[in-house]
């Protein structure tokens, strides 16, 4: 699964991300649902000025991690569910009661989901079909997303430890399977921050898929270690994948590789960007 979402409060995105086993909120982002003013660094410093007690103990409930922006991953505050509570009661804001049972009800789906991960799985299920995707469709995405799951472990087991690690070799294995790199082809598709996937059509998730679950196989075959070999092993996983491409292409006499997304419907497009 994704571990970095977005999810709304009001018509505000507030982004949320998964660290030790729970939702972790851009403290930024919370603020800003709260308030009326634009300038949310300066009134989350003048917060703290006000509240001595929150600005002595600020750096225990805040904690920065890496969260997706517009301008590409950044290092932003945040805080788990009781240290947004904490936070809020700094805030005078008529928002602040209906805010804290959002986030008590976002905080117990996450407990739901550990001790029953099927609940995540309907939950995703049924966020694409209030988008429009087809069954068939959420079949194969869903196939997809534990596919990368499996490789992601096997990648953490076997030697890659940064954030970065994983991006390269996920674009050798796009290089390999499409002939271009994720954020090339999100340009092709005329993409942004979306989730290129989300916008792949049925035969681009099937190769998406084979090139990413070879690579896992040669991982476990070859048992590989450190970076080096797992690049080898993902360009040699993708390459399968994109001789297979090649063919079908021949066979049908057009590219695999489309610049249209899955959904055509502008109002989709926007349900895809929430």
């Amino acid at each position: 699964m994704e571990t970095t979402k977005i999810a709304l409060f009001k018509g505000k995105k507030i982004r949320k991300t998964i660290y030790q086993d729970e939702w972790w909120f851009v403290v930024e982002d919370i603020v800003l649902a709260l308030i009326d003013s634009v300038n949310v660094k300066g009134y989350i410093n003048k917060m703290r000025a006000r509240d001595t007690e929150l600005s002595k103990g600020y750096g225990q409930i805040v904690r920065t991690l890496e969260v997706p922006t517009e301008g590409g991953k950044q290092k932003m505050n945040c805080a788990n569910t009781e240290g947004i509570f904490r936070i809020i009661q700094s805030i005078p804001s008529p928002k602040a009661e209906p805010l804290k049972r959002w986030l008590a009800r976002v905080g117990y789906e996450r407990v739901q989901e550990i001790e029953n991960p099927e609940l995540a799985i309907k939950r995703t299920r049924m966020l694409y079909k209030l988008k429009g995707y087809s069954e068939d469709w959420i079949e194969k995405r869903m196939r997809g997303i534990a596919i990368r799951e499996e490789l992601t472990d096997e990648w953490q087991k076997r030697g890659a430890q940064e954030q970065r690690d994983y991006e390269i070799l996920t674009a050798e294995i796009s290089k390999a399977t499409f002939g271009i790199t994720p954020s090339e082809y999100k340009k092709h598709k005329g993409l942004e921050r979306q989730n290129l996937r989300d916008h792949m059509d049925d035969l681009e998730l099937i190769f998406t898929m084979l090139g990413e679950r070879a690579t896992t196989e040669i991982h476990k075959t070859e048992n590989s270690q450190g970076m080096p070999k797992l690049k080898s092993d993902a360009i040699t996983g993708g390459d399968i994948a994109g001789g297979a491409r090649k063919k079908l292409e021949k066979r049908l006499r057009k590219s695999i590789v489309s610049g249209k997304n899955y959904l055509k419907n502008p109002q989709d497009k926007k349900l895809l960007e929430k």
